[in-house]
């Protein structure tokens, strides 16, 4: 199989994957998203106390796992770091609150096109938007600096967190007196697929992901700047399949109204993955792709998924999420702050501090 096909492959693969997810259990056209299981996983360990909102991922911890064994057999496990970790740490905490006034991550984007969900349709144009912004910024001399080698040990720092929030899972142990773990009895996070079926997938796409360089920022960056459809490909292949699966398990259902965990406000959608879209480009990359590059050692990534961790404690201590609802009345000023933070890094980045 020629490289050019993988990304088809992985797409292909998410759009099967996720919706089977929902169907064993895992939230309505929620089957894989990277932002709101970072959401439960934040919310598990105590950075917030939504109580529907807290539950340790395995899926998570089988991407990062699938993606170091993809990149230890094509050895290209190379530890790496230090590049402005400070400007990505806040790319991560205004991409998630944009991703939560939207109420998901570009992956979920896609599964909830494809699932009918004609409410993404406004969010997937802002991702659009967003990703323009970042080639804007890149053409002014955007730069976050590069990275430098770093050891095995520092490399394998977030692969031995992952195994540790695993054990965490498979125990629900408490850390002490006042400092449990926290897992929801109700809501989104208490809707979940069998553990081992969740990471045995997270485990198989991440291999895939890792091997096809898949990136849902990244299709559109190529397709403006190179005309290269290779990425573009993988993301149209997610959506066909996840249509195609939804409609053969009785999960499609075409409309604007009564999505599950949606809402139709268009002009938030659009801004709140607009501001996704910008810091994931001006990040490198897709909160899927920085979870994979966990994987390959990549702790520039780690700071990226760090900030996204702590932007969903914010997002939900401080109300600045929406909700089925629509949004709160402190959304539009967290994403008028974001917007802000991307455009100055955005003009005054030139090099790596």
């Amino acid at each position: 199989m020629k490289i050019s096909k993988w990304p088809m492959v992985a797409g292909a693969a998410l759009g099967i994957i996720a919706p089977l997810l929902t169907y064993n259990g895992n939230p309505a056209n929620m089957g894989f998203c990277a932002a709101c299981f970072l959401r439960d996983t934040a919310g598990s360990i105590g950075l917030h106390q939504a109580a529907p909102l807290q539950y340790i991922r395995p899926e998570l911890i089988g991407l990062i796992l699938g993606a170091l064994i993809s990149a230890l057999l094509s050895k290209e496990f190379k530890p790496r770091g230090g590049s402005a970790p400070f400007t990505r740490f806040f790319l991560g905490i205004f991409a998630m609150i944009g991703a939560l006034v939207f109420l998901g991550c570009p992956w979920r984007a896609y599964l909830r096109l494809g699932g009918g969900d004609l409410t993404a349709i406004a969010g997937i144009a802002g991702l659009f938007v967003g990703v323009l912004g970042g080639i804007f910024f890149a053409n002014k001399g955007f730069s976050l600096g590069k990275a430098k080698e770093q050891s095995t040990i520092i490399g394998f720092l977030p692969i031995i967190i992952a195994l540790l929030l695993f054990l965490g899972l498979l125990s629900q142990f408490s850390l002490g007196e006042g400092l449990p773990l926290y897992f929801s009895q109700k809501g989104p996070a208490a809707q979940h697929a069998n553990l081992w079926l969740s990471l045995g997938v997270g485990l198989i796409l991440g291999v895939l992901m890792q091997k096809s360089r898949f990136c849902s920022i990244g299709a559109f960056r190529n397709m403006v700047l190179f005309k290269d459809p290779t990425l573009l490909s993988g993301v149209i292949a997610l959506v066909l399949f996840a249509m195609l699966t939804n409609y053969s398990l009785g999960q499609f259902h075409l409309g604007f109204e009564k999505q599950p965990i949606a809402h139709n406000q268009w002009l938030w959608n659009f801004l709140g993955m607009a501001l996704c879209g910008l810091c994931f480009a001006l990040g490198g990359g897709c909160p899927g792709k920085h979870l994979v590059h966990l994987g390959e050692g990549d702790n520039n990534s780690s700071m990226f998924i760090l900030g996204m961790l702590v932007g969903a404690a914010a997002a939900h201590r401080l109300s600045l999420a929406a909700s089925s609802a629509g949004i709160s009345e402190y959304s539009p000023y967290a994403l008028l702050a974001g917007f802000i933070f991307c455009i100055y890094i955005g003009l005054t980045r030139k090099s790596a501090v």
